[in-house]
């Protein structure tokens, strides 16, 4: 498959990922899944959470695309759609928990309006302490902060974390 088709592919994929990572959140891990995604709401202890298991988990699909585009004759397009789930995780885990959850040491601030908004949006995301009523599930993708806050108070602060307890710990 020659680059024009491959890289249009993979960006696609990087892309596409975010609505694949919007209802993974939703509706797995806010739902069945909590058993696992619940160490992700509360304060870390050690540099482990069991959250940190979805990442192994959703490693497995890219490591198979990749092997069967590479390695086992699989149609060419496995081995860009591989690497655009990889480099989605990759972005994720930079940013997500490098720069928000602050598991990586640096001292990056910040400073765009699109940045401090994804930011805003996840740590709104963790002011709510139960696995219902949360808001805010993307993460390339998050509604204006304005909006959460709004959302957030017209349900009455259902499952909000007291006072000082806003991040869980996580910065």
């Amino acid at each position: 498959m020659t680059p024009l088709i491959g890289i249009p592919l993979f960006l696609a994929t990087v892309v596409g990922m975010e609505g694949f990572a919007y209802a993974a959140h939703r509706w797995i891990m806010h739902g069945p899944g909590w058993f696992l995604h619940a160490s992700h709401h509360r304060p870390r202890k050690g540099r482990f959470e069991l959250n940190d298991l979805y990442a192994v988990i959703f490693a497995g699909p890219s490591i198979l695309l990749l092997a069967g585009g590479m390695r086992w004759g699989w149609w060419p397009g496995c081995t860009w759609i591989g690497a655009g789930v990889a480099a989605y995780g990759a972005i994720y885990f930079g940013f997500h928990d490098g720069i928000v959850h602050k598991r990586l040491p640096h001292r990056f601030v910040p400073r765009s309006r699109y940045l401090k908004r994804i930011v805003q949006a996840h740590l709104l995301h963790h002011v709510v302490a139960t696995k219902a009523g949360t808001v805010s599930f993307g993460f390339l993708v998050a509604p204006k902060p304005e909006a959460l806050k709004a959302e957030l108070k017209r349900r009455a602060g259902a499952g909000i974390r007291a006072p000082g307890m806003a991040d869980s710990g996580r910065r």
